[in-house]
Formats: C-alpha cells, structure tokens, sequence
C-alpha cells in the first residue's frame, strides 16, 4: 500500500500553534493552575502540584487558556512531549515554552498526538532543534511538520486500534495501583511490630557505569521522569545517556534521595535480556536475606518513613533538597521479616503490579511499532486488528 498524503499541521489546525506566554516568575501559591513544560510526560499531564498565577495575569493571555481536546507540546528544554488536555482541565494554561493546538473538528486530537509521538515526527523535532543554550523547538518548524492524512474513516479506525492499546494499559495501571495501596494497607495494620534501621534488612548498592561505553544496543534507564510517568523503565540506547548510572543487576528499591517528600519507590526486577541502569539520584537498596523486594518496597514506601527523611533534607532550594544516604540507612522502618502471612499477601500483590506493568511495557511497544506502519498506509488496518485482538 502506497503511502499517505501530508499535509502541513498547521493546516489541521484552528488558530495554529499557540505559544504559551505565562511566564513562571510570576508564580503565588493561589491562582489559576498553570502547565508547565516538566508537567508533560509521555502522553500525562501532572496536575498534582501546579503553578499558579494571579486571574489578571492569566486574562492576559486567554489565547492560551485551556477549553479541553487541546495537544499539548513541548517546545523547550524537555522538547518533543505531547499530552492532550482533558475537558477537566477547562480554564488552566499554559507556561511560555509549551506550544497549544486545537484540531479542526476532522481531525481528531488522539490522531494528532500519535503522529507527534510517532518516532517519524520525533526525527523531525530532532533535527530542526536549536541547541545553541537550551534545547529549543522554532513555531515556523512545527506549523510546516509534514502531518500524513489518510482519509478520515481510516484515521478513525487507526485511531481505535491505537486507543484499545492504551485502554488496555489504564486498566493495568488501575490494577498496579490499586495491589500497591492494598499492600501499603497491609504494612499500616502490621505498624505495631517492631522497628529497625534501614541497614538491618537491606544494603546499599553502588556501583556505577558509563553508559556510552557498554557495547549493548539498548539498556533500560530507570529514571525519576520514568517513574512520574508510569512506573516504566525507558528502553534507551545507551549512547543517549549522558551521565553515570548505578547498575541495577539484581532485584532491589530504587529510592529517591531528591525531595523525599515525594514519594518515589521503585520495586524493581531488572529484564534479564538487556542492562539495567538507574539515575544517581536514586538509592539502590538490595534485600538482605530472604527478604525480597516486595516487604521492601512495603516498607520503605510508607509515609511516616517518608517523613522521617524529609525533615533530614539538605540544600536551600525547595525543587532540589537530597537527604543524605548515611541518613536514610540509619532511619527505622516496621521489621518486614515479621508480618508472616501479611509478608506473602504483600509479596501476592506486589508481583500482581509488576506483571500489570510488564504487560503495559509490551503493549506500548506495540503500539508503538504499529502506528508508524498504519500512518504511513503501510500496514491495513484489519491486520493491525488481528494483531492487537490477540492482546486486548
């Protein structure tokens, strides 16, 4: 099948691209909540801790203000990333460096933003950036981005393959979830055991890689935007990482030491097929014993242990306050080797999230390997639909 027709996206556009114009210096802690370029992440939009600023600032830039079914894109720093608003979002906006499109009522928001994801469309962002300070993507090359259009039934039915995917990776998310905070349940009913320091039931691991000299063609990077983003590794390269990382070679908790209150623990089970790497700013914790990860992760993810290394933070600036690793060993939690049966429902249900989110992993591989060969009219959508009914 011969390949679709493009048309320039600011062509499938209402207004074309909006370039988002609230600047972040004017932040209060009251006010309209504000998107800004680190809130988009792999198709999501955080909106548990917004900026804000005041209504008459806001009014100023009303081109920008949300209506709901806008595509969202970043255009600096943080380049490439797409997320499209839901109608909850009505009468947020948007921070400068954060580009806002409304399709044309033909083209839906959904088929936008998997082109835009599309590793075709990626390429195209890459090659046009400016790189000269700060990764910068120019308005005149995203209006001009080659967008294939098929004709709007096939989009439609396209778009409904991609979408059962991704329907199907909610639901897992929903399942993970919902395992987690019946294990955390579990630990809370289990608070009166006794406790001990951290270093009792597990070590601390500590060696590091560069990355750039690993001969692997692909490594899984366990980062702290993969953990906001869906609890996922990103499969890399490993010349795309440009620092040191700890090796993650056995099952262990990666926990963050950046802004401990906020709560980012890692139950992970590395993929035997390829190297797993975490980001420094992670702790690597190995269980001791016949502890396994799971009464780890159980423990270590309660809020009162939490708060513990909150209030042992240092550095001046709120968004990058670290509690030191001496610090977080020698901080008590409840003893995991004493829950007995609540040990193995915690175990139950900590392997029930990880395989929902193994399975959410391939899935999105899929889609991903299926989109650009049904976008570009290369793969029919009926044998994409045998594919993905297999899965769904």
């Amino acid at each position: 099948m011969s390949e679709w027709n493009r048309v320039p996206l600011e062509t499938l556009l209402q207004t074309g691209v909006s370039y988002g114009i609230v600047q972040p210096g004017t932040a209060q802690e009251a006010g309209v909540p504000i998107i800004r370029v680190k809130d988009v992440r792999n198709g999501r939009i955080d909106t548990i801790d917004p900026l804000r600023v005041s209504p008459e600032i806001e009014a100023k830039h009303s081109r920008t203000r949300l209506r709901g079914g806008e595509v969202l894109l970043t255009l600096v720093g943080s380049t490439g990333q797409t997320a499209i608003a839901s109608d909850r979002l009505a009468g947020w906006n948007v921070a400068r460096a954060i580009g806002v499109m409304r399709p044309i009522p033909e083209v839906s928001p959904q088929w936008l933003r998997y082109y835009l994801d599309s590793e075709d469309a990626q390429q195209y962002i890459l090659e046009r950036l400016n790189t000269t300070v700060q990764a910068t993507l120019n308005l005149k090359d995203v209006r001009v981005l080659p967008v294939p259009l098929p004709p709007r039934r096939e989009r439609e039915a396209i778009t409904a393959v991609a979408g059962a995917l991704d329907d199907r990776i909610a639901v897992n998310e929903r399942i993970a979830a919902t395992a987690e905070d019946l294990s955390m349940t579990l630990v809370i009913s289990e608070s009166r055991r006794e406790r001990v320091r951290l270093d009792e039931i597990c070590s601390l691991r500590k060696d590091q890689v560069a990355p750039q000299e690993l001969a692997d063609e692909a490594v899984d990077h366990y980062s702290l935007p993969a953990f906001d983003a869906g609890k996922l590794p990103e499969r890399v390269s490993p010349e795309s990482i440009k620092s040191g990382k700890f090796t993650v070679s056995k099952p262990a908790v990666l926990l963050s030491k950046l802004n401990p209150d906020i709560p980012r623990v890692w139950s992970v089970i590395p993929d035997s097929e390829v190297p797993s790497l975490a980001s420094t700013e992670f702790l690597v914790l190995a269980p001791r014993g016949s502890l396994t990860v799971h009464e780890l992760w159980a423990v270590t993810s309660q809020r009162s242990f939490l708060q513990s290394l909150a209030s042992k933070v240092t550095g001046t600036s709120k968004s990058h306050q670290r509690v030191r690793p001496a610090e977080v060993m020698a901080t008590e939690v409840v003893d995991p080797r004493q829950f007995g049966e609540a040990g193995q429902r915690i175990r139950n249900l900590a392997s029930r999230a990880a395989l929902a989110r193994q399975e959410s992993q391939a899935l999105a591989a899929l889609r991903d390997t299926l989109l650009p060969q049904l976008m570009s009219g290369r793969l029919r959508v009926k044998d994409a639909e045998k594919i993905v009914g297999d899965r769904v």
